[in-house]
């Protein structure tokens, strides 16, 4: 049984997550530094709040999933030592 709460294969299973936070947090800092469209107060902090917004709410998504399929395995690990001790 392992100790840690995201082991190697649970951290494979949220790479498809890291991904799109890895997107999300590019465009954040290239409209933040590079400003193709200029600035405007009212479209650009709705853009960030909504860009910022998805971020924070997949971070969450991610860390709730990845702590479930971690509890999934071990419990799936500890029926099967069950069913082989009997």
């Amino acid at each position: 049984m392992s100790e840690k709460v995201f082991d190697r294969e649970t951290l494979l299973d949220l790479t498809v997550n890291v991904i799109p936070l890895g997107i999300m947090l590019f465009f954040i800092g290239a409209f933040t530094f590079a400003n193709p469209f200029g600035w405007d107060v009212v479209y650009s902090t709705l853009q960030f709040a909504i860009v910022g917004s998805m971020m924070v709410l997949l971070t969450l998504l991610t860390y709730w999933s990845g702590k479930l399929i971690s509890e999934d395995e071990m419990a799936r690990e500890d029926a099967a030592e069950d069913a082989n001790a009997e």
